[in-house]
Formats: C-alpha cells, sequence, structure tokens
C-alpha cells in the first residue's frame, strides 16, 4: 500500500514536468509554413508602420517634394507651351485605407469583406504630402488626373471622398476608372492625347508603365534596374508595405491561393543567411 501511494506521489511530482516540457518544445519548435493557416496576423507590422511609424511620413514627404521640384523644373524648361499634366494613384497614394486593413487584422476578415461598408464611408484621410502638392499643381495650372483600379460602381464614393478632402479635380472628368482591364495604360495614352504627362505618382511600379505587369520578381528587379533613372525624376513612388503587386509576384498571380498557401510561398521567399 505504501509502495502504491509512494508511486502516486511520484507521478503527481513528475507530471507537470513532463507538461511543462512539451509546452517548452511547442513553443520553440518552428512553424511550419505548411500549417494550416487562416490569419491577416503577416498584415500586422505593416499596417503599424503605416499608422504610427514617423518614418513612413517621412518618406511621403520626402516623394512628394521630389515631385514639386520636378513640377517646378517641367515648367522651366517647357513652360505653358503645351498643356501638362500630373497622373496619381489614389489607393495609398493620395488617400490612406490603412484603416481598412487594420479592420481585417482586428476580425481577422480577408478583402474584400467590409470593403463597400468602407468606400461607402469616403473618409479615407490624405496620404502625407498628396494634398499639398496637388494643389500646389493647381496653382501653377497643371491638371491632375486620377487613375485607379477602383471599380466604376465607386465613382461617386470616391469623388465624394477627394472633394470632402478637398482634392483638386476631384470630378468625372479627372477621374478614371478601372473597366474591362486592370492595366493603366489605355488610360494614360487617353490622357497623352491632350495632355504632356510630367509626372506619374503612386505605390505600385504598374502606376508608371505597363511593362511591370504581370512580371515575376526577378524581372521586376530587371525592368527597375533598366528604368533607375526615371525613379525621382517623372516616376515618384510612395511606400505601400501592406498590399500591391510586390506581393502578388510572391504568390505568382494566382488569386485564388489558400491563405495556408500564401503563408508557405511567403515563406519560400524568405532570403536568410
Amino acid at each position: 500500500m505504501k509502495r502504491k501511494l509512494f508511486l502516486f506521489g511520484l507521478i503527481l511530482l513528475v507530471l507537470p514536468l513532463i507538461q511543462s516540457c512539451q509546452e517548452s518544445s511547442a513553443l520553440s519548435k518552428p512553424k511550419d509554413p505548411g500549417a494550416e493557416v487562416d490569419s491577416n496576423e503577416h498584415l500586422m507590422m505593416a499596417v503599424l508602420y503605416t499608422q504610427t511609424a514617423a518614418e513612413y511620413r517621412a518618406l511621403c514627404y520626402q516623394a512628394f517634394n521630389i515631385a514639386r521640384l520636378q513640377l517646378d523644373n517641367s515648367l522651366k524648361i517647357m513652360g505653358l507651351m503645351k498643356q501638362q499634366a500630373i497622373v496619381v494613384d489614389i489607393d495609398e497614394t493620395v488617400l490612406d485605407n490603412s484603416p481598412y486593413e487594420a479592420k481585417c487584422i482586428l476580425d481577422n476578415i480577408f478583402y474584400p469583406a467590409y470593403w463597400d461598408e468602407w468606400m461607402n464611408k469616403s473618409d479615407a484621410k490624405p496620404v502625407p504630402g498628396a494634398l499639398d502638392f496637388l494643389k500646389y499643381a493647381e496653382s501653377k495650372k497643371i491638371e491632375v488626373y486620377y487613375v485607379t483600379n477602383r471599380k466604376e460602381k465607386y465613382r461617386q464614393q470616391t469623388l465624394n471622398n477627394l472633394q470632402q478632402a478637398g482634392f483638386p479635380f476631384a470630378d468625372n472628368e479627372h477621374l478614371m476608372m478601372k473597366t474591362e482591364e486592370s492595366s493603366k495604360e489605355s488610360r494614360r495614352k487617353k490622357i497623352m492625347e491632350t495632355q504632356a504627362i510630367i509626372i506619374l505618382i503612386g505605390d505600385n511600379l504598374n502606376d508608371f508603365s505597363d511593362v511591370f505587369e504581370k512580371k515575376t520578381i526577378p524581372e521586376r528587379f530587371e525592368m527597375t534596374d533598366e528604368l533607375k533613372t526615371e525613379f525621382g525624376k517623372r516616376f515618384i513612388v510612395l511606400p505601400n508595405a501592406m498590399y500591391g503587386d510586390w506581393e502578388n509576384a510572391i504568390y505568382n498571380y494566382s488569386y485564388d491561393l489558400s491563405p495556408t498557401e500564401k503563408s508557405g510561398a511567403r515563406h519560400e521567399h524568405l532570403q536568410g543567411f
């Protein structure tokens, strides 16, 4: 009887130690990138960077300060012999959608859930520096065209947002929405029929030229290197770590991948030492 009581007591002492070791092992074990994933947690740092980093704001101001210098330089060279225009993207270029991305994380939802609700609010705030720069362009008699891949059904909500924020040229003539194709090339060519586009501003390389569209990661690097003299001159890039074709290239533009498959692809593209 005493032996049984001794063994039972020993088990009670050892069992918590075994459980503690198992928990410690589970915590220290690297996560399997192929394990089931259904979360937007990978967005956390990108959204926090956009919403809390002064460095993000500085990069935006830097981009629009460079754009102003280039605008002034263009006026010195060309004057107004031909009507000049600036082409800007909207999302993460002049309007900040990070609250929507934060909502995705907090509620563990995925685009396009609640996107209609976000559009209907028409309450996205201006990206730092965007409003001042575009007002400056207006003061210099430079027209601004908003070329966006928002769907046509969001036209009125987009106009409401731009107008309420005080952006110039916020009218139907200067707002070019996505129609049949996501490429912006035909819309840029339409503008160039009557205007000289002196500056293009966006957060995605597709905002500048169709040569970047649906390219692999090495191809995007190659084209960026070939056009390196255009950046900071005619092409002005805004920072966006939350989403874009840089991410789509990781998934090889396979938009129907599951969250688990996307997580695996992200892990595969990490380059350690």
